[in-house]
């Protein structure tokens, strides 16, 4: 008949002829008094087989001196200091003494017992005292009958190292991110870290996808679209499964990808205490001036990053009595620049887009009870647009609300990186400033800390707030405007954006735009004279005179760059 834990003897690397020398052959089973359970357990992966023999045979010789036969041997790899892992195998060896198989229980020492101390031990001990059974810990010749104050000691003694061993483990983990190294785990698609480097570095095999994932993010396409191109190109991710759009938002989300160290955020349960879960934050991990610390190479730069988690986060809004239970859901993105901003001349409701058109909104979803509806090509309306908001601005002077309205709108749109440095810079700023109030209340009227601690802790923070300041200052002077004052360089502004910086130039000036309804079928009136636009400043007269010469020469450039290209 085959003892239960045969296997997991077997697998600690027993061999038949030594379980029989050590008592661990045959099946025990009769009075109580006579039997034992055996607990074990691996707090590391570095303790060896070795070490684990070496335990059960110590064990095997005290209970051969006891004239005690160990009934069950439990082994299990778990941590005896975290109140929310659960050791089945050590629930397992008490519930057979409860159970009345057997009246001892041997264990190595009180820190493969528990490490938490006599919160747990305690009651533990009270348990075998009803039931008249015993710990016994072998390497410290303790037997719970009669050393129950050294036992509760010990406990104690083993959940302060545990303490500590967790304590140092964070200061390394810590002290190596501040160094910039990797902090271990999975590194982000594209990139690898060789081992004893501690730096990221771009992987052959996988770096040209993912910079092509990275380019097709910086141009708006949606995560869907990407994933599908790469899985009729037969690409694969890393673990051979097809591209799934959540799997390349979780990668735009990675501030690994980025080459960055990312900032881990410790999970709790109910009560507030930690748990053996982390949460990457998509903010980096910063250093005492606030500067995100690298980690070697990444498949995106900062800015990059930063700029497409605000494309992909301007695609979704929170998502509030979803009857699925969706956290966010999806906002249809515009296609058109003048969405919002053209009027119809009848009924004053939006102009939006119609295919090729733009027509009345209100006369297509309500009919023409409502309005008679106006309608014009897109493209005309568009091309019109983009001379008339480039005049305009030209013939602002530079201290116009516009030009800095426009200055604010577009640089933030260009610069997101800064913008949201300049944000947390501020909120940095305010918690110092608070830090260094709580500490005069210390030292003031609570008088908890000597004149040393006190001035030695306000030059650490005065310190920090002159930074601060001196930082904010630099993030928050004014933009370069000299691209907005001279035609080509405005010109070639328009020209590079896409429709999300179309329309957002072109909101930064403009209020409204009505077009006056048509004479007669198939008027040709110029549509520069049909469109009457509403601007949020008014022209500078003195700025006038210049600009039908300006745009007349950037025209001719224009002209010229086509014809080359044709020919």
């Amino acid at each position: 008949m085959e003892r239960d834990d045969y296997h997991a003897l077997k697998a600690l690397g027993f061999e038949d002829d030594e379980l029989k020398e050590l008592g661990l052959w045959d099946v025990y089973t009769g009075d109580p008094a006579t039997l034992a359970e055996m607990y074990v357990r691996r707090s590391k992966k570095k303790d060896t087989l070795s070490v684990l023999k070496s335990m059960v045979r110590q064990m095997c010789a005290q209970a051969d001196r006891d004239k005690i036969r160990v009934r069950h041997v439990w082994f299990e790899q778990k941590s005896a200091s975290k109140a929310y892992v659960r050791r089945e195998e050590f629930e397992k060896s008490t519930a057979a003494i409860v159970d009345g198989l057997s009246k001892t229980l041997y264990v190595f020492k009180t820190s493969r017992l528990s490490r938490r101390g006599m919160g747990q031990v305690g009651l533990l001990l009270d348990t075998f005292e009803e039931q008249q059974a015993r710990i016994y810990l072998v390497a410290e010749h303790l037997d719970s009958r009669y050393s129950r104050t050294v036992l509760g000691f010990l406990s104690e003694q083993a959940r302060d190292q545990a303490k500590d061993i967790a304590e140092f483990t964070k200061l390394g983990i810590d002290a190596h991110k501040a160094e910039g190294r990797w902090p271990g785990g999975v590194t982000p698609y594209g990139l690898e870290c060789p081992k004893g480097t501690g730096k990221l570095r771009h992987l052959a095999s996988e770096y040209p996808t993912a910079r092509r994932i990275a380019e097709c993010l910086l141009a708006a396409m949606v995560p869907a679209k990407i994933a599908d191109m790469l899985n009729k190109e037969g690409k694969r991710t890393r673990k051979g499964a097809m591209w799934r759009a959540q799997t390349i938002i979780h990668l735009a989300k990675s501030v690994s990808w980025a080459g960055l160290i990312p900032n881990r955020e410790r999970a709790t349960d109910d009560n507030g205490n930690p748990i053996d879960k982390y949460f990457r934050s998509i903010e980096p991990l910063r250093d005492a001036k606030g500067n995100p610390i690298s980690c070697g190479q990444g498949v995106v730069t900062y800015d990059e990053f930063v700029k497409i988690n605000a494309l992909i986060s301007g695609r979704s809004r929170a998502a509030s009595g979803s009857a699925i239970g969706d956290k966010r859901r999806g906002v249809r993105q515009p296609v058109t620049i003048m969405s919002g901003l053209f009027k119809c001349p009848h009924c004053g409701g939006p102009l939006g887009n119609g295919g090729r058109n733009y027509n009345c909104r209100n006369r297509a979803m309500l009919g023409k009870s409502v309005c008679q509806g106006a309608a014009t090509q897109r493209e005309r309306v568009d091309t019109a647009m983009a001379e008339l908001w480039t005049r305009h601005i030209l013939s602002l002077s530079p201290d116009s609300d516009t030009i800095q309205n426009i200055a604010r709108r577009w640089l933030n749109y260009q610069d997101p990186a800064k913008e949201a440095r300049k944000r947390q810079v501020s909120a940095v700023l305010e918690s110092a400033v608070g830090r260094e109030m709580k500490l005069q209340k210390e030292f003031f009227v609570l008088q908890k800390m000597t004149e040393e601690q006190f001035e030695s802790l306000r030059e650490m923070v005065a310190a920090q707030i002159s930074e601060l300041k001196a930082e904010l200052a630099e993030l928050t002077k004014e933009a370069d405007l000299s691209p907005l004052m001279d035609p080509e360089a405005l010109t070639a502004i328009w020209d590079s954006e896409g429709i999300e910086g179309r329309r957002a130039l072109l909101k930064a000036a403009v209020k409204s735009v009505t077009i006056t309804p048509a004479k007669y079928k198939g008027d040709r009136t110029p549509i520069l004279d049909r469109l009457v636009v509403e601007w949020r400043d008014e022209k500078d007269p003195a700025a006038l005179a210049a600009i039908d010469k300006a745009m007349d020469l950037v025209e001719r450039t224009r002209q010229r760059s086509k014809a080359a290209e044709a020919a």
